[in-house]
């Protein structure tokens, strides 16, 4: 039975949502998140902001929050010419992959994760990954993703689980599933109480741009990354309003 989990979290909405399911669903989860010379690296001050108010406002998943790591993987700014490593536009490529697109990134961060986890004991890796609502990176494809389960089990000569729970769902679907986490929780008020520590603690934009306060929280509002998310803000509807 998995009990153990690590969540690569970044601090951002996608994974702070994943770090809810890990929570409510297992009785140890550990964070990881990686410092690979992102121009958005306010995101790794942000996170622990994030783990901090968790801890603060909800108390039932207070005991199961257990240690946070970071990993230095700069090697990706070495190897990677694009929008999240340089100072340079956001645009579309001749491949048709937006310039965003790290390549080998999700590849390397489950490797990581995967050895950390062995040590650590932890059965199930969590991940924010997503085929509904993405740029069409190819690493956070369904099929990459039970690929990669399969090798590093093998590699790894220990079953390792790989949960992606947002990868059929959308940005609006996104917010409703952190509102029915927060119900869930036990606490009074949790489905509007993460809500609103997702839009205030939460980062997300590319620009690492945390003066423009949005109604879905901070950023630029125009960057990848700000429009999705808003957009799934204008579609969200709590669960209790249906």
């Amino acid at each position: 039975m998995h009990t153990r989990a690590l969540v690569l979290f970044s601090g951002g909405q996608d994974s702070t949502t994943c770090l809810a399911h890990a929570l409510q669903r297992y009785g140890h989860v550990e964070t990881l998140g990686f410092d690979y010379g992102q121009r958005h690296r306010v995101e790794l001050d942000a996170r622990l902001v994030v783990l901090a108010q968790l801890r603060d406002q909800f108390a039932p998943w207070r005991d199961r929050l257990g240690d946070d790591h970071l990993l230095d993987v700069g090697v990706l700014g070495q190897v990677s010419e694009t929008s999240l490593t340089r100072d340079m536009a956001f645009e579309m490529e001749a491949s048709g992959l937006p310039n965003t697109f790290v390549p080998g990134r999700n590849l390397l961060f489950l490797t990581l994760a995967a050895a950390l986890a062995y040590r650590r004991g932890l059965q199930v890796l969590v991940t924010g990954v997503c085929e509904t609502d993405f740029s069409g990176y190819p690493d956070c494809r369904d099929d990459t993703m039970k690929a990669m389960q399969i090798a590093l089990s093998l590699g790894m000569d220990r079953r390792l689980l790989i949960e992606t729970p947002l990868m059929w769902i959308d940005k609006a679907e996104t917010w409703a599933l952190a509102h029915t986490l927060g119900q869930q929780s036990g606490v009074a008020g949790g489905g509007q109480a993460l809500v609103d520590l997702i839009v205030e603690h939460t980062h997300t934009c590319y620009l690492g741009d945390r003066t423009h306060r949005q109604a879905w929280g901070y950023g630029c509002g125009h960057c990848p990354a700000c429009e999705l998310r808003a957009r799934g803000w204008a579609g969200f509807q709590p669960p209790s309003s249906h």
